[in-house]
């Protein structure tokens, strides 16, 4: 049964009614150093949903673009922050940055295992250990959902997260500097600078620092907890030598000193936000170093790309593992993992498409994938007397695991799409991956109280994922389309699990989706539907290990579906005046027969999927004079219902939460102020089984509470 929590959550009254009186006043943020669009209509947005630049309204498929001009304005910082224009995406955020995983439309898994694979500059990171870094330089963040396996292959079963790095100038230096600063101590600076080496090369450079003071406090130590501090880079080049061929060398580095987990009981999270009991405080530590090459010719009727990515990360951590004022058990985790990745694709040119006869044409790419992926992990769990049994009266030292995990697959894919008299389009495309598996897993005690455990072993995964989608164009702002596709994700060795759960094996999902996007009122409105339903078979599960506490392991429980709605509205009804909003609904159930850890879990809620996700907002501006203008933003998020885990015993109560941002601006200046959570909203948002050591059966963090800043800028 769902234990209502004892903490208030903000009422919808206020949010909405923020949001009407914002609506009622003409004050919106507008980036400075982003040139105006048409005052008067929605500016086009281009996606690389389907790897090829197209306009988003054209895409058949779920796509939501947050522009540059919506991160300067919402103040993103992190991919999970951007999620809330999305409908149907959630992240399960841990105060540790590695933590932080997303889920669209029910479909979400391990943190190195991902159903939604989060793409930077074209490369996969397949770990949510460097997937969630500090956004800065970026030029958009695309959340396509539905399966996307038939291009991007056997981690995309419910979508990509596609981020795009801002180009450097050729024709002219442009830099900016920004320095937020709020409460619990938050500080920081952002730089950054970019432009033209002669008539070819461009560089840009970035730079930032930040640091803030923990959200809770120790009651024991009296201490905070969950304090961050990170320094970040990026460094580019960009050498155009023709009108056809481009290169662009781009690197990315982050090093984060952040503070330990917020866990502590649920019971008492929700009791008493933000203070946690420990006689030990931890830390996490994480290193990130990532380098993309990409190359493209632009032929008259080929197009080339070759898309070339390095991905090395590091991490150490230590926890207090029983969460508690008792000396019990801590942790010390060591992870790391290089990854390589190379793309060469081939596509008809952008503007070339192939003429079959008078009333058809043909569009098509095809290329080839290449990766590998070593990943390392030691983790000790040190284990205080008698706490494994009566008779075991000295410390215990449990190192589970000590594990090497080698990964390496090459793929082949293809799409084309036919149109019949610019009105009718049929896309059908697929992918056939093949990968092979290594493992080195061990578990054993220091003293030997019990025999080792060693698994030495490979496995093969291979499939082919099939895509169709037929488009039809009423007018042209006008599409109604309908897709069937199928993803697949590979199984694959548990670095630590009970024994006999080593291995899971490989899931599959069936995708059905319908939808309308539309253009109306000159340009003015746009706004999107869809309808979806998901099979699954196989589905692969994060559960806790029983025996190992704070341990997870991949478990494949049976079938599930999922189904569900989307709408999508962006309005400017006049200059100045920006309206967007959405709404999710999702129903993702487990199937007849799906038995986690030997429980019969049949048609229980598929954890963390809320009932529904929406987001409603404004952003105003009016100018003050020739050079001078007032802005401002509100927008509030609502999140229905969800479970914390498959048993569907314990879960999160509906929600809302409210961001306001309010400043005035010169050409190059600018000061604003911001409130995040402003109406200060008590939630859970991520909740685990934790038998033994927590009085509740649980273990949980509270969300981020109210935060507010300023922050002061110039761009040039």
């Amino acid at each position: 049964m769902l234990i209502n929590r004892p903490v208030s959550v903000s009422p919808l009254a206020p949010a909405v009614a923020l949001l009407l009186i914002a609506m009622a006043s003409p004050v919106a943020a507008q980036p400075p150093a982003q040139p105006a669009p048409d005052p008067v209509t929605v500016p086009t947005v281009i996606v690389t949903a389907h790897k090829e630049p197209a306009d988003a309204q054209a895409v058949p498929a779920s796509v939501t673009a947050v522009t540059d001009r919506t991160i300067a304005n919402a103040g993103i910082r992190i991919v999970s922050d951007a999620a809330i224009f999305a409908p149907n995406t959630i992240y399960t955020d841990f105060t540790a940055r590695k933590t932080s995983n997303p889920r669209v439309r029910g479909i979400g898994s391990s943190p190195g295992n991902p159903s939604v694979t989060t793409y930077v500059d074209g490369v996969p990171h397949l770990s949510s250990n460097s997937s969630s870094i500090e956004l800065f330089d970026i030029a958009q963040i695309e959340f396509v959902r539905g399966p996307q396996s038939s291009l991007f292959g056997r981690n995309a079963l419910g979508g990509i997260v596609n981020v795009t790095t801002a180009r450097p100038d050729l024709t002219q230096w442009t830099g900016s500097f920004i320095a937020p600063f709020g409460d619990f101590g938050s500080r920081e600076v952002r730089g950054s600078v970019s432009g033209p080496l002669g008539d070819q090369v461009a560089v840009g450079f970035s730079l930032g620092r930040q640091q803030r003071e923990g959200f809770t406090t120790n009651a024991v130590t009296g201490n905070d907890v969950d304090f961050r501090e990170g320094t970040f880079g990026k460094a580019q080049l960009l050498w155009v030598p023709s009108a056809t061929w481009e290169t662009r060398l781009i690197y990315t580095g982050e090093r984060n000193r952040d503070g330990d987990y917020a866990l502590t009981d649920l019971d008492n999270a929700r009791r008493n936000p933000f203070e946690v009991s420990r006689d030990f405080t931890g830390y996490t530590h994480r290193d990130i170093h990532a380098t993309t090459l990409q190359v493209r010719h632009e032929g008259p009727r080929v197009a080339f790309t070759s898309s070339t990515g390095l991905v090395r990360w590091v991490t150490d951590d230590t926890t207090d593992l029983d969460y508690t004022a008792v000396p019990l058990a801590t942790r010390q985790n060591e992870e790391e993992s290089v990854q390589f990745t190379q793309e060469v694709r081939l596509a008809s040119a952008a503007n070339a498409p192939l003429r079959l006869s008078d009333a058809v044409q043909f569009k098509w790419q095809t290329g080839v994938v290449f990766f590998t992926q070593n990943y390392d992990q030691l983790a000790v769990n040190t284990i205080s007397p008698f706490v494994l049994s009566p008779f075991i009266n000295f410390p215990v030292a449990q190192t589970s695991p000590d594990a090497a995990l080698d990964d390496r697959g090459a793929a082949v894919f293809g799409q084309g799409t036919f149109t019949i008299h610019d009105r009718l389009a049929l896309t059908l495309g697929a992918r056939y991956d093949h990968e092979r598996k290594e493992a080195a897993l061990g578990t054993f005690y220091t003293p030997m109280i019990a025999p080792p455990t060693n698994v030495t072993a490979a496995q093969t995964f291979s499939d082919v994922s099939p895509q169709a989608a037929l488009a039809y164009h009423f007018q042209p702002n006008r599409m109604w389309y309908v897709s069937a596709s199928r993803g697949f994700k590979a199984g694959g060795f548990n670095p630590a699990s009970p024994a006999g759960a080593d291995v899971y094996d490989q899931e599959r999902a069936w995708h059905l989706e319908s939808g309308v996007k539309t253009t109306l009122l000159g340009g003015r409105l746009l706004v999107n539907t869809a309808v979806f339903h998901i099979t699954w078979d196989n589905l692969q599960l994060n559960v806790p290990n029983p025996f190992v506490p704070g341990q997870f392991y991949i478990s494949n429980v049976g079938s599930a579906t999922s189904r569900g709605a989307e709408f999508e509205l962006t309005a400017r009804p006049r200059p100045g005046v920006d309206v967007f909003g959405s709404v999710g609904v999702t129903d993702a159930r487990f199937g007849r027969g799906s038995l986690s850890m030997g429980v019969d879990v049949s048609d229980n809620t598929i954890p963390f999927t809320p009932d529904y996700t929406a987001t409603f907002g404004t952003q105003l501006s009016r100018d003050l004079g020739r050079a001078l203008s007032i802005y401002g933003r509100a927008e509030a998020t609502f999140y229905g219902g969800f479970k914390y885990d498959d048993s569907n015993v314990e879960g999160q109560d509906a929600y809302s939460l409210a961001n306001l941002r309010v400043g005035i601006r010169s050409r190059q200046l600018f000061v604003e102020g911001w409130a995040r959570n402003a109406f200060d909203t008590r939630y859970v948002p991520v909740a685990f089984p934790y038998q033994g050591f927590a009085p509740s059966g649980y273990v949980g963090e509270t969300g981020r509470p109210r935060t507010i800043g300023v922050s002061v800028g110039v761009h040039f």
